[in-house]
């Protein structure tokens, strides 16, 4: 569905977070060749938190935070609770259907992929119908215990089913619901992980609920309460890694303790320079176009490869020229940027002339 103005009363720093975001997004998700792929550029393969770690998260945080800013303004006009939280619903199903039409193409269009079902969007969609009634029938201190009975509640079932790779409650979960629809299924073994997994989602919705706090104390202008809370989740999720690892792809409670710390602080100077001062930072453009951009270039990239131009295109015009003078990791990346350009030159158009993609 398509509008043709943005929402009223936007903080720019929200918008611009968001499209930072959703620029590294596809900066990660879109290498010119995985086999020489910068480290900075690289999800950590297990236990860990590098930089690419952080993406994901900081967007669920600022999805949660959007939702509240949008949500708190409505209920204290008298706006019917069950109106909101239908609407609410109704998004994130439009979401998630959004997010299995693109791997639905990638399957059909590349002939090595097959079916997933849990994605990104997913994850989101999902995310937002449960974050959605929280923020709306829920007050301040009955959020709080949601996302302290989230993050408390995992960490139970992880210290039962463990966190070791090779075999986890996850893993376990993933492999009788997901099966051959996983991220990663080995057919031999009929074992199955997705990093987007049943079981994780648990602690990408405590990322999600935090955001609505962060949100409501960003609306009143609460920078104290952004950087106190901030610092005290980074210093407990920081503390909590010796016992219990970070790990993206279990999404595991120190790793949402110490992500959601890092965003609250991130929130707090975006907040501080941007909004309060003036500060200007790219990024709002994509942000307020931020789905579109990223299923757009899902598609994009699923239509080169299925013409077979990816290959072509990446040679001639990238590997060619920048792998003898600067390697390989260098072409790669440069083909990534290239495809955040693209998107963001679209996104700058759209912003002009005040199309803006709402799903």
């Amino acid at each position: 569905m398509a509008t043709t103005a943005a929402a009223p009363l936007r903080l720019a720093s929200v918008d611009i977070l968001r499209g930072l975001t959703v620029a590294a997004m596809l900066l990660v998700n879109n290498a010119g060749d995985w086999n020489h792929v910068w480290p900075w550029l690289e999800h950590a393969s297990w236990h860990g938190c590098l930089a690419a770690d952080y993406i994901f998260p900081l967007f669920l945080f600022i999805a949660g935070a959007s939702l509240s800013l949008a949500l708190e303004p409505q209920l204290e006009r008298g706006a019917e609770p069950r109106r909101l939280a239908r609407a609410v619903l109704l998004r994130a199903l439009r979401i998630v259907a959004v997010g299995l039409l693109l791997h639905v193409a990638a399957a059909l269009l590349i002939p090595e992929r097959s079916l997933r079902l849990p994605g990104v969007l997913q994850r989101i969609g999902l995310c937002l119908a449960v974050a959605g009634p929280v923020a709306i029938y829920l007050r301040e201190r009955a959020q709080w215990t949601v996302f302290a009975a989230l993050v408390l509640g995992y960490a139970c079932l992880l210290a039962i089913g463990g966190v070791a790779q090779a075999d986890s409650l996850n893993l376990r979960i993933d492999t009788a619901v997901l099966g051959r629809y996983a991220y990663a299924f080995d057919a031999a073994s009929g074992r199955a992980f997705d990093p987007e997994g049943v079981l994780s989602t648990l602690g990408a919705l405590a990322t999600t609920v935090l955001g609505l706090r962060a949100g409501s104390w960003l609306r009143r202008g609460n920078l104290r309460a952004l950087i106190g809370c901030g610092a005290l989740l980074a210093v407990l999720g920081g503390l909590w890694n010796f016992a219990l690892p970070f790990n993206k792809a279990l999404w595991t409670p120190s790793y949402v303790l110490w992500t959601g710390g890092v965003a609250l602080l991130v929130l707090a100077l975006a907040h501080q320079f941007v909004d309060r001062h003036g500060l200007w930072l790219p990024g709002r453009a994509l942000g307020l176009n931020a789905i579109l951009a990223y299923a757009g270039s899902w598609l994009m990239v699923c239509l080169l490869a299925a013409f077979g131009a990816d290959s072509w295109l990446y040679e001639q015009a990238f590997a060619r020229w920048i792998t003898p003078l600067f390697g390989p990791e260098a072409a790669s990346a440069a083909w990534a940027c290239a495809i955040v350009a693209i998107w963001w030159t679209v996104a700058i158009g759209l912003d002009r002339r005040r199309w803006y993609w709402k799903v």
